[in-house]
């Protein structure tokens, strides 16, 4: 097949979002696909590469004002509908509701080419402050998933990663054909293993201690805030290792020397991806106290290698951390509920090592292979329907100039499975 993936956020951003695309891409170019990705550049020039065999299509953009990181492409109108007819494509998946996909969607109506808006984003992901305005607050939520929606219903399928975000999109009126599908995990890279001494020591993380790991963008809405006052109040004296930046880590540094917890809270900053899973098998127990994820892929890639979890109850947390199976809900935004909680886990080898077991089991279900098969089964679906819609429009066309024709259905359009274009 082709397929055309658009999205705002690809690598090199590091989060969430891009790291979902960009697997995407690669994991259908492993199958025989053929896939285009459109993204923003990081700079004033359009620019396209092949990246391991994916054909990568970046148009001019500025930075976000109130994003950091986060790119606005100019508008790029023709260059996409010159890459769509060029390149053909079976189905266009959508990522992001804004400019690139809003652009991708107006022209794939036009040029008769089946539309998948996949939803990651919440209100809160692009104001904390606004969402929370005691003000204007819920009239800014409502604004935003009214625009959300009305992207979504003018597509021919919706999907999110769990089934708490499709329901959000369906309380403020989807009405397109709709399926919760999780953002999958491979399963053979992320497992349990081995404890590293050495990965302690290169992050000069202390040896003695029980080590508790975060990991997720340093944002005001992930609330990291919490989690550093809920170490100042543990009994226990683990540390906490803070993998990833973003624009509250200042803040977050001064609230960590405000409260005198230095030697037991370190700061990392971004790490290889080979590192990160030597210290998810290093740790005891991993924690996230964030109340803006629709999924969590830190989260799944932490109970794929054995970990109890303890995170907030919000949103969509609850689907992956089954309270008092695979670790524990506190109570958002209390710290004091927090530091019990870990309290508890790390106060209790057997309990950590029951809770990794049942995490072991509950990701089983995102296993990545299935989640790719159940991608393919609706693109091919998707793409089969407008085919014979196609056929069908250019049957009834016929019927009406000439009332004897008979349809030869030798000639019914196949969908692609494979071929070459250039980049």
């Amino acid at each position: 097949m082709h397929i055309m993936i658009v999205t705002d956020q690809y690598p090199p951003m590091i989060g969430g979002v891009p790291t979902v695309t960009h697997n995407l891409a690669l994991d259908f170019v492993e199958r025989g696909h053929q896939v285009w990705v459109v993204a923003p550049s990081y700079g004033m020039r359009d620019a396209r590469r092949l990246e391991r065999g994916v054909r990568v299509y970046r148009f001019s953009s500025f930075e976000w004002p109130s994003y950091k990181e986060l790119r606005i492409p100019f508008l790029p109108f023709m260059p996409v509908r010159n890459l769509i007819k060029k390149s053909e494509p079976d189905i266009i998946h959508i990522h992001s509701p804004v400019v690139l996909g809003n652009i991708a969607q107006l022209l794939a109506g036009g040029l008769r080419k089946p539309v998948i808006a996949t939803n990651h984003y919440l209100p809160i992901n692009m104001s904390r402050s606004l969402t929370s305005d005691s003000l204007i607050g819920k009239h800014f939520s409502n604004v935003s998933y009214s625009y959300l929606v009305n992207f979504c219903n003018r597509c021919e399928y919706v999907t999110a990663p769990t089934m708490t975000a499709l329901q959000l999109l369906y309380d403020h009126g989807l009405r397109a054909p709709a399926k919760a599908i999780s953002n999958g995990i491979d399963l053979t890279k992320f497992t349990p293993g081995e404890r590293d001494p050495s990965i302690r020591q290169r992050f000069k993380l202390p040896d003695d201690k029980q080590l508790i790991l975060h990991i997720n963008r340093l944002s005001e809405e992930k609330r990291v805030n919490v989690l550093i006052d809920a170490v100042a109040k543990m009994r226990s004296n683990a540390h906490v290792a803070l993998v990833s930046t973003g624009p509250a880590e200042a803040e977050l540094r001064a609230q960590v020397a405000q409260l005198g917890v230095e030697d037991r809270v370190s700061f990392l900053g971004y790490v290889r991806e080979a590192d990160l899973l030597a210290l998810r098998r290093s740790s005891d127990i991993f924690v996230i106290p964030s109340e803006a994820d629709l999924q969590s892929l830190a989260t799944m890639e932490a109970m794929a290698c054995g970990l109890p979890v303890v995170a907030a109850n919000a949103y969509a947390l609850p689907e992956l951390v089954h309270h008092e199976k695979n670790g524990f809900l506190f109570k958002r935004g209390d710290s004091d509920d927090m530091a019990y909680y870990m309290d508890v886990l790390l106060e209790d080898a057997e309990l950590r090592a029951r809770m990794g077991a049942e995490s072991l089991k509950i990701i089983a279900k995102h296993d990545r292979i299935q989640v790719l098969d159940q991608w393919e089964e609706i693109y091919h679906r998707l793409s089969l329907e407008f085919l014979e819609a196609k056929v069908r429009r250019m049957q009834w066309r016929v019927e009406r100039k000439h009332p004897n024709y008979v349809p030869d259905d030798t000639h019914r359009p196949r969908i692609r499975r494979t071929g070459d274009l250039a980049l």
